[in-house]
């Protein structure tokens, strides 16, 4: 491309501007709908909770402007996840005319692979952890100590949790592209596996409550994922340039 095709500094803020805007619209239609339907939404949230807490047990809130704020929130989380494929879509209008047709082919399975995975990973901790979790913490409750847990403070946990596993279970898709670059190899992988599983306990302790039981079921997934990964690495990989076979030796003089 010559310099004279080069599209100014200006225009591409102009374009970035657009797609900003086309993207807080869409996440401000997704709140506003979500709002008229947000406490069937944290009813949802709260379900695996409310599944393990003893009969006729509710939730509380502890601030007059508690309750309202939550719904905001839930509101505005479930406004941002049902605009997200208009933010992709945007984010990729405005990436695409910079990529070369090889790099435009890869972006888009890469976005659906994300998405696939981080869903996947809430959706995990949504179905799969939750429920032993809160059964194990509900445990410590007798008839002198009751469990009477906030909105607040349920919201704030479960978005962290559901982040956090949603994240972790990106973790196939981000090695997999590390061994396409050839950062990392399938040899290196397997080498280094047992300070991967170090890694994977440590990181589990740090993102999860206390706990040995959810530090566990976030660790083991994610041990599974690195074998995931590396058969991926093996697949999609970066190959080695094959080595030139030998010349021939020069027929003996006699």
């Amino acid at each position: 491309m010559n310099d004279d095709d080069k599209i100014p500094f200006t225009d591409h803020l102009e374009e970035l501007r657009k797609r900003l805007i086309r993207s807080f619209i869409a996440v401000g239609i997704g709140f506003a709908v979500s709002y008229g339907f947000k406490e069937k939404l944290f009813e949802i949230l709260i379900h695996p909770l409310i599944s393990v807490m003893p009969v006729d047990s509710k939730m509380i809130f502890t601030g007059l402007p508690e309750a309202f704020f939550t719904y905001l929130k839930v509101a505005f989380l479930s406004g941002l996840m049902a605009a997200s494929p208009v933010i992709i879509v945007e984010f990729w209008m405005f990436v695409s005319p910079g990529l070369y047709k090889k790099e435009k082919s890869l972006l888009i399975p890469i976005i659906t692979l994300s998405s696939i995975f981080f869903l996947g990973g809430a959706l995990f901790g949504y179905f799969i952890v939750f429920p032993y979790g809160f059964k194990f913490f509900l445990g410590f409750a007798n008839e002198n100590i009751q469990a009477l847990p906030s909105m607040r403070e349920y919201l704030s946990f479960a978005s962290k949790m559901l982040l956090a596993f949603g994240l972790v279970f990106e973790l196939p898709l981000v090695i997999t592209s590390m061994a396409r670059l050839g950062i990392v190899t399938v040899d290196f992988l397997k080498k280094n596996r047992k300070y991967a599983l170090l890694l994977f306990f440590t990181g589990s302790a740090i993102l999860t409550p206390p706990d040995v039981v959810t530090q566990i079921m976030m660790a083991l997934p994610l041990m599974l994922l690195y074998e995931i990964s590396i058969l991926g690495a093996r697949i999609f990989g970066k190959k080695k340039p094959e080595e030139e076979p030998p010349e021939p030796a020069a027929e003996a003089q006699e």
